[in-house]
């Protein structure tokens, strides 16, 4: 095709969307599965209508095709159908059970339709219904879904039998060459069958250094693989600018940062022996200190509550938000905020109400019909709603709201591949204005580290991906890192009590956040591989430094700093167990009577309390001794362990060790068979133990049952 094909209506295609369709063409002529990887807000969709059009049209092949896609899109695509090839009948399999089923039996068995779009999830319920068919083409959108070969929808998905396979991605291939072999793998069965020959082909130890296999690995993937930037062919559409907003913390903010920081203290302290899960929740807290404080229980003052000035003053980057909307309201802009936690937009929403804003709200939990409604009406001129707030990972995908300018992200996302989802969902093909970009950072706080980790990791991906080569490391972050990110201006939070929210003008704000994007940008370009791979801004010039705070450099001087002032406040008493039913069950509990105390005015308690005061230290053969005994037990285990192994024991019955010692995350089975033997000996010591044992006989009851039900059916 030279132009835009008569079957579709509505609309001209774009030049390089007739390219991408010629490029499918030739695919199908040649039997070839593909990758279409078009950067987002492409037209992926208009061109995979093209291509299913030209079979109908050209090749008299009308269907029936299945088109698999996230289920906030569904209504996006057959909107697009409808709009784009009314010739093409669709059929779209979502609902109830109920609904499904009347779907099935009165629109898909009779077979008066060509596509039948549908979502990940009813795809693994009604798989058995999908067997029936013969599909000619089967397509997946947002196709990294499938990345894992082992996950559910991927081994569903390669039961069905189809001629032709399509998948279709936005965000590009840097995932590391596994998840690469089974995108593979699922378009070409035959010949990607083996991940370890496609390891051994494309080492990713060598790929560094090693010219040949960079072009290898292009030479592979050309055949399948289409992919091009906005920024390449679509010159009318402005780049996007993003500015980062700098912002303190407020009286309360601080108080409550340091309340988390105090009560965790002996974690941080004790990092080395530190449980990562702890080291992340405390890390997750500090975020929602950094987004709003009443995102604690109790912070909010009240009852009665009320909505006023309190939930400005009370935020640093409410404060700055509340700056920075009357200016967009002005310049007539459109806004878009993205958060990743529920609980900030529904703070979010009082704030509108207060002020007067028109708002949409969209998040993980707006029921389908609801969520296409507020976005069709979002895009409709003359519609009067100013801000659409959204949760970042659920309104990330194929979502198109180009009539909003401004994108506002009140907390960022540890990866930088959903905050540019989020972007995107305003800077598509079609949009006139320049999209501005206002990421709201709070200063001195863990923020700034996760910020800095997810740019460093942006720039790496670039850095490779423009080399040829793929990134294969391990995004976890380390313990270290973390304790890192939590230390990050800990002293500065704890050097007083008062609010840092400036009253400056908003131009002025903007001024500063600008000329430090610019920095942020030229120190990342200064950085080589090494340093971006090692997620650390420690590395040259010294200002740079992170133990740089406050005009001294305090690098040689860690552990004075971060452990001296730190030993003091209280440990932190844990709940053991924060199930409810055990809680009441607890607070009504009849209290046993304790143990009377030995009072300190008779002879006998004095001399009891000399005892204790003038004890004597343990002895080094003593002190060794207790560590001996320390290294006895199982001191690796923990209550996840615990409960893991007394599930599978429920499972699989108590004497099927074999299957049991797999089941236990972390530990191997000859850990578990040694932990499963002093469990069965010394379990009555155990306070629950009834519980846990009608647990245990409980699934082993259901065992007995279906082997008898099998016996009984043989």
């Amino acid at each position: 095709f030279e132009k835009s094909p008569h079957y579709i209506k509505n609309g001209e295609m774009r030049d390089y969307q007739i390219r991408g369709l010629n490029w499918m063409i030739s695919l199908y002529e040649n039997g070839i599965s593909g990758i279409l990887a078009d950067e987002m807000g492409w037209g992926k969709t208009l061109q995979t209508i093209s291509l299913l059009g030209y079979l109908k049209h050209y090749r008299n092949i009308p269907g029936p095709h299945m088109v698999i896609v996230p289920k906030s899109t569904i209504s996006n695509w057959v909107n697009e159908f409808e709009r784009w090839c009314p010739s093409i009948r669709t059929v779209c399999l979502i609902g109830s059970k109920d609904q499904r089923a009347s779907i099935i039996r009165d629109v898909m068995m009779p077979g008066e339709w060509d596509v039948c779009i549908t979502s990940y999830e009813v795809i693994i319920i009604e798989k058995a219904c999908f067997k029936k068919f013969n599909w000619r083409y089967v397509v997946i959108d947002e196709a990294h879904r499938i990345k894992n070969e082992k996950s559910k929808l991927s081994t569903i998905v390669r039961q069905f039998r189809s001629t032709n396979r399509l998948l279709l991605t936005g965000t590009p291939l840097q995932n590391n060459l596994h998840e690469l072999w089974a995108l593979l793998n699922f378009l070409l069965p035959d010949v990607f069958n083996s991940s370890e020959d496609f390891d051994s082909w494309f080492n990713a130890n060598n790929l560094e250094d090693d010219a040949k296999l960079v072009t290898r690995l292009h030479s592979v993937l050309r055949p399948f693989l289409l992919r091009r930037l906005k920024s390449d062919v679509e010159k009318s559409l402005l780049p996007k600018k993003e500015t980062k907003i700098y912002t303190g913390l407020s009286k309360m903010q601080r108080e409550w940062y340091t309340k988390i920081l105090v009560k965790d203290i002996d974690i941080i302290n004790a990092a080395g022996r530190t449980d990562r899960v702890r080291l992340l929740n405390i890390l997750m807290q500090l975020r929602k200190c950094c987004n709003h404080p009443y995102l604690f229980d109790g912070a909010e003052p009240g009852p009665p509550y009320t909505t006023s000035e309190h939930l400005v003053v009370n935020s640093g980057k409410m404060s700055v938000l509340d700056k920075l909307l009357p200016k967009f309201q002005q310049q007539e802009d459109r806004v878009l905020i993205f958060s990743q936690m529920t609980r900030v937009l529904d703070i979010l929403e009082d704030y509108c109400m207060w002020r007067g804003y028109n708002y949409c709200r969209l998040d993980g939990q707006t029921p389908h019909e609801d969520r296409q409604r507020q976005i069709n009406d979002y895009n409709r001129p003359g519609f009067d709603k100013f801000i659409f707030m959204l949760s970042t990972r659920a309104g990330g995908l194929g979502i198109n709201l180009m009539t909003a300018n401004i994108v506002v992200l009140f907390d960022s996302d540890w990866n930088p591949q959903v905050d540019m989802q989020a972007m995107d969902r305003a800077h598509r093909i079609g949009q006139k204005k320049q999209v501005m970009v206002f990421r709201l950072i709070t200063e001195n706080t863990v923020e700034e580290r996760i910020m800095e980790r997810a740019e460093m990791k942006l720039h790496l991906d670039n850095i490779v991906i423009q080399q040829g080569r793929l990134v294969d490391q391990s995004q976890k972050l380390a313990k270290d890192e973390m304790l890192q990110m939590i230390r990050h201006g800990a002293n500065h939070v704890f050097a007083s009590k008062e609010s840092e929210i400036t009253d400056e003008d908003i131009d002025a704000i903007i001024a500063h956040g600008e000329s430090r994007t610019n920095e942020m940008k030229q120190r990342l370009q200064k950085l080589g591989e090494g340093a971006l791979r090692k997620f650390t801004l420690d590395e040259g010039e010294s200002p740079y430094s992170v133990y740089n705070f406050e005009g001294q450099d305090w690098k040689g001087k860690q552990v004075e700093v971060w452990l001296l002032p730190w030993i003091e406040p209280p440990k932190r008493e844990r709940k053991a167990n924060y199930a409810v039913d055990q809680y009441f069950r607890e607070a009504l509990r009849v209290s046993e009577p304790k143990a009377p105390k030995v009072p300190t005015d008779t002879a006998e308690g004095q001399e009891q309390q000399r005892l204790v005061d003038e004890a004597e230290p343990l002895t080094e053969d003593e002190l060794s001794e207790k560590e001996q005994l320390l290294t006895q037990g199982f001191t690796t285990w923990n209550k996840r362990d615990f409960n893991q192994f007394i599930k599978a024991n429920e499972k699989f019955g108590r004497d099927d060790i074999e299957s049991i010692s797999k089941e236990v995350e972390g530990k191997s089975p000859a850990e578990v068979i040694e932990y499963s033997a002093v469990f069965w000996e010394r379990c009555n010591e155990l306070q629950d133990i009834e519980r846990i044992m009608a647990q245990i006989e409980r699934g082993e009851a259901r065992i007995q049952r279906k082997i008898s039900i099998k016996k009984a059916l043989d």
